[in-house]
């Protein structure tokens, strides 16, 4: 049976990775710093080796990382990201030179002028989270590049899902509103509504990195819809759904900065090798509200 070591495997992205490759009927190796088949850092270079020598995968996906460009978690993000891609590639190239890797990218370490994003699109140094995630690609050039390592990159755009920690706004709002729907009075202050981004699907962009990492014509793409959605468009539908005019139930922070204004991608690469995402924001909205609102319901059950 062939083998898959998803390195952060605890995130989303982790979680529908190994729903879509159970159907594939592969052995899937989860290793996590908290929980999973086999826990330590993927930081640890003697951890990783021993994990690659031993298995030998078909496949090996790198997701691991702190999910914030926020200047506090600097060592965290570089120890993970930038330090995790160097002892991957290096154990492949050691101990498995035929297994694939996939290395996740992120749209915030672009440049980012308010137009959409592609793979010519130059870096951007202004975070260190950018800074850890662009080492991590120049790393994954040179191992290619030198050593003939199939290694991929997929620079990923904002996706959601379920899983998401209520520190995204997208499941922020959901939350907020499915409380209001079992009686909170509570107000929820959020930043600027006029922002726009994707609001792409977590399964549906792993599906996407499931056809990059089989095919040998293209190593490194966005991955993302294309199409940008304002967080008021979000937050409009989610209460309108429940007959509720969000006005009444969110308070706008106007001190709010934002990063940016608009933050989407131009998919023209991906799209080449045959995907597009098949679930649009108001059935990623619908998916996340019925999610939260079984939570709620088993929480008060239990």
């Amino acid at each position: 049976m062939k083998k898959v070591i998803i390195f952060g495997s605890n995130g989303q992205d982790g979680f529908y990775l190994n729903e879509l490759l159970k159907k594939e009927q592969f052995e899937i190796v989860k290793v996590s710093r908290t929980s999973g088949d086999i826990i330590g850092s993927v930081g640890d270079y003697s951890f990783v080796e021993n994990i690659i020598k031993a298995l030998k995968p078909e496949y090996i996906f790198h997701f691991a990382a702190i999910s914030t460009t926020n200047h506090d978690v600097t060592l965290d993000n570089n120890n993970a990201i930038s330090t995790g891609a160097i002892n991957i590639l290096e154990s492949v190239k050691r101990h498995s030179l035929t297994s694939k890797i996939f290395i996740s990218g992120s749209a915030l370490q672009f440049k980012n002028n308010g137009v959409p994003i592609d793979e010519e699109t130059p870096f951007d140094y202004s975070t260190t989270y950018a800074i850890s995630r662009t080492y991590s690609v120049n790393l994954a050039r040179y191992y290619r590049e030198k050593f003939g390592l199939k290694v991929y990159i997929g620079y990923f755009f904002n996706h959601d899902s379920p899983l998401r920690s209520e520190k995204h706004i997208n499941q922020k709002v959901v939350r907020h509103l499915v409380m209001v729907k079992n009686g909170s009075r509570d107000k929820l202050i959020i930043g600027n509504l006029n922002v726009k981004k994707e609001f792409s699907f977590a399964k549906d962009i792993m599906e996407a990195v499931w056809i990059l990492i089989n095919q040998d014509s293209i190593y490194e793409t966005v991955i993302g819809s294309g199409i940008a959605y304002s967080i008021e468009d979000w937050v409009t539908y989610c209460f309108q759904k429940y007959f509720l005019d969000w006005k009444d139930y969110i308070i706008i922070d106007n001190n709010y900065k934002t990063d940016y204004e608009i933050l989407v991608s131009n998919p023209q690469k991906i799209n080449l090798l045959g995907w597009k995402p098949k679930t649009n924001i108001f059935e990623l909205a619908d998916i996340m509200l019925e999610s939260e609102f079984n939570r709620i319901k088993y929480s008060f059950e239990y």
